[in-house]
């Protein structure tokens, strides 16, 4: 034990056991910190789970490696086992080792801001955006344009609980790799990176389901290529109850994707809350298979998939958004239609672009001999050029259409990816695909319980 002793006393060693001493009651510290909720940051778990265990460990790995320098310099014959005197009855020395401790203090608070003072940085929207400029420069460049433009990121991207923070760490950790080695995809795939179950934990932290329950009247305007970009007004009454029945909480709707991206679903189950389960199959699946695979149980981002980085599915969609808001001049000859094609043109570059529909926005009208309105031309263009900016970034492969929008069916399969009536039962039985489900204020029947085969049925409860 003598010789023991001796051998820990090695420099090496006494660093070793101060910096595991000192990680290991900062870890309990920070522990009892976040389970008080003194700590509630996303972030301070990298401290806590990531940093603090590193230094442990690195601290223990020192002591057995101050041990066997000891034995080396003591096979050396130069080593000493003579421990420095400290005399504190000397002034000198008392001096010493109060400045010594003061000074520890310090850097220690130092320490602890600068902690603090990175995980506030780290969790703020500039970070996520500008960190990774240009892998990340859609979604920020979405983001700031959106309606969750006032949601720091990680308020939805770290979910609550162990299951969804060790989700996004590990998420994180990937995309570093990736973006140090420059292997990420182009574009980022759709709804990457989204933690699981992120309407029990994310979406609900200011959302309620089924709420909205109220009909509501959904508008679309859209303007056609002639002249006078004429516009149709299609007016829709929403059944926000049966639409938001999806997230009820009161029923669960399980599902199986074969894709990335949700899109193909080949196997969906409803369990009502009497406790009645349905299945319901595409003809061309596997039921063996199928039902052994993972389910994703549906909750509000299966619809909402791009509320949170709205990037347009279409050119005309964004052209006619625009109009029908005023952005764009609807005294403008064609503007719709050169608003459109200068939108699906090809550039290089964000700044090509906007060079390019300048020049031949002006350029249309002076070769047509048209005389309008300069201003508006103006306005018009700067309309263009930051829809352009907001929705086509040619670095990370991003255009019209790269993020579907399954908040409805016109511009991606969105709805039909289950209401296509090709999913039956055993007993023929299809999940709807009627219109009037959603877009009628009528009460069809919603579900029948003693439909025959043949017969369309939906999940949906009455």
């Amino acid at each position: 034990m003598t010789r023991l002793a001796a051998l820990v006393r090695h420099p090496l060693s006494l660093a070793g056991a101060v910096i595991a001493t000192a990680s290991g009651i900062a870890f309990l510290v920070f522990t009892a910190a976040s389970i008080t909720g003194l700590v509630d940051n996303p972030y301070g778990g990298i401290v806590l789970f990531v940093i603090l265990p590193l230094f442990l460990v690195l601290g223990l790995l020192l002591i057995p490696a101050g041990i066997w320098f000891a034995r080396r310099q003591r096979r050396a014959g130069w080593s000493s086992e003579d421990w420095p005197v400290l005399d504190f009855r000397v002034p000198h020395v008392r001096q010493t080792a109060l400045v010594i401790a003061a000074l520890t203090i310090v850097n220690v608070v130092i320490v602890l801001l600068g902690a603090f003072g990175s995980i506030h940085a780290m969790e703020s929207p500039k970070f996520c955006g500008a960190a990774c400029h240009t892998p990340m420069e859609p979604q920020f460049v979405a983001w700031s344009a959106g309606p969750h433009s006032g949601t720091a990121c990680v308020q939805c991207h770290i979910g609550e609980g162990p299951k969804a923070f060790v989700h996004a760490k590990l998420a994180g950790v990937r995309q570093l790799v990736h973006v140090v080695t420059n292997s990420y995809a182009r574009p980022t795939p759709p709804g990457a990176e989204m933690p699981p179950g992120a309407q029990a934990g994310t979406c609900v932290t200011c959302h309620r389901p089924p709420h909205p329950s109220t009909d509501r009247f959904h508008v679309t305007r859209e303007f056609a290529d002639d002249e006078a970009n004429s516009e149709t007004t299609t007016t829709l009454q929403m059944r926000m109850s049966a639409i938001h029945w999806h997230a009820d909480p009161a029923t669960r709707v399980e599902y199986v994707a074969t894709d990335e991206t949700k899109e193909t679903i080949p196997y969906v189950k409803v369990t009502r809350s009497n406790g009645e389960v349905r299945e319901f199959f595409t003809a061309d699946a596997d039921q063996r298979t199928t039902r052994a695979a993972t389910r994703r149980t549906m909750d509000c981002v299966d619809c909402h998939n791009t509320v949170g980085h709205p990037i347009a599915a279409t050119a005309e969609q964004a052209v006619d958004r625009a109009m029908a808001a005023g952005q764009i001049s609807r005294n403008l000859p064609y503007a719709r239609r050169e608003g459109v094609r200068l939108m699906k043109s090809s550039y290089a570059t964000a700044d090509e672009a906007a060079g390019a529909i300048a020049r031949e926005f002006h350029g249309f009208y002076k070769a047509q001999g048209r005389t309008v309105d300069e201003k508006e031309v103006t306005r018009t263009v700067a309309t263009l050029q930051a829809l352009y900016r907001r929705n086509v970034f040619p670095a990370m492969k991003v255009t019209w259409g790269s993020y579907p929008d399954n908040r409805g069916h016109l511009t991606s399969t969105g709805c039909f990816r289950c209401h296509d009536g090709s999913h039956a039962e055993a007993s023929g039985a299809t999940i709807s695909a009627e219109c009037d489900l959603c877009h009628k204020d009528a009460s069809p029947a919603l579900y029948d319980a003693t439909a025959t085969a043949g017969s369309v049925a939906s999940p949906h409860p009455r």
